[in-house]
């Protein structure tokens, strides 16, 4: 008896080892991270952009200078007979095709570019993390039942990652109809398999680890170590893909807005549907599509600068 009391003392204490092992080499990742990303002008660049992005969404509203649907220069411009008003004093970015200030409505509509960026990404990552542990835990702690359950699972993933993305979001926009609504979800189911393999992948990969299999050794049940030593150990790759599929959000927000299927209301500014108010007036004043164009591609290479340098800050082969 005492023997085997001796041999469960010395269990538990080599999991409370190997607990405290892996705690400390999961926060000296992260700090040895955070060090690299300070470091990193790429970071610093994407940092940059993504934070003036947010600030102009958030303050946008108060600081326009105009209202962003008040035609008040309406007569103006049609005055001029198709000849636009470009930048000037009180217009810094000029006019647009109803006299509408196009510095306000580049201001506002970040907002709006900002909110389907995020609610797109976060429909993808909530949903598709869920499918991922699903299938990681059915794969890696489930025996020949769970192996079933991550074979059916994986098999719609790879049929969703078959189609090309902007087709499978634009089918589905044309199926809800045009709203705004409409583009977050159908921006957001595309982004599903994408968190739900990467996710899954990683927790195969974490499965054999020391300390799961310390954990199995002391008993503890299944569903504990899933979401207490498997899914935390899983989660580096998938808030990198959170950072970069902002970016692909932004993209394909603005192109299903840029063919009809986003805000119906085509007076409330969004970068997207301005570039595709813009593309009727491109031969006369193409500065009108290259002001929500430009603001598109920055941002959303600030996200993906941003992403690729958290990629390579967490990546335990280049750390040196």
């Amino acid at each position: 008896m005492t023997t085997l009391t001796n041999k469960a003392d010395k269990i538990d204490r080599l999991a409370e080892l190997t607990q405290q092992t892996d705690a400390t080499a999961g926060a000296s990742l992260w700090r040895e991270a955070l060090r690299r990303l300070r470091s990193s002008k790429m970071a610093i660049i994407g940092a940059v952009v993504i934070g003036a992005f947010v600030i102009m969404a958030i303050v946008g509203p108060w600081v326009a200078p105009y209202s962003p649907t008040a035609q008040t220069w309406r007569g103006e411009v049609f005055a001029n007979q198709g000849k636009f008003v470009g930048m000037r004093g009180e217009n810094w970015f000029g006019l647009d095709h109803l006299g509408r200030d196009l510095f306000s409505r580049m201001l506002v509509g970040a907002r709006q570019t900002l909110l389907v960026g995020v609610v797109s990404m976060l429909i993808g990552l909530v949903i598709g993390a869920a499918v991922g542990v699903l299938s990681g835990a059915a794969a890696t702690l489930g025996g020949r039942t769970g192996q079933r359950i991550d074979t059916v699972i994986m098999r719609f993933t790879d049929l969703m990652l078959s189609l090309p993305s902007l087709l499978l979001a634009v089918s589905i926009a044309a199926v809800m109809g045009q709203s705004l609504t409409t583009v977050m979800i159908a921006v957001g189911v595309v982004q599903i398999p994408v968190f739900a393999r990467l996710l899954r992948g990683s927790m195969l990969a974490q499965g054999g680890a020391d300390y799961v299999l310390a954990a199995k050794a002391l008993g503890i049940r299944k569903k504990r170590i899933v979401l207490t030593q498997i899914l935390p150990n899983s989660l580096s790759p998938v808030i990198v893909q959170a950072t970069l599929s902002l970016a692909t959000a932004i993209i394909e927000a603005a192109a299903l807005s840029y063919l009809g299927l986003g805000n119906p209301d085509p007076a409330i500014p969004e970068w997207g549907v301005m570039l595709s108010q813009a593309q009727r007036f491109f031969d006369n004043e193409p500065m009108m599509a290259a002001y929500p164009a430009v603001g598109i591609i920055i941002t959303a290479l600030g996200f993906t600068l941003l992403g690729e340098a958290m990629r390579e800050a967490l990546d335990p082969k280049l750390r040196g």
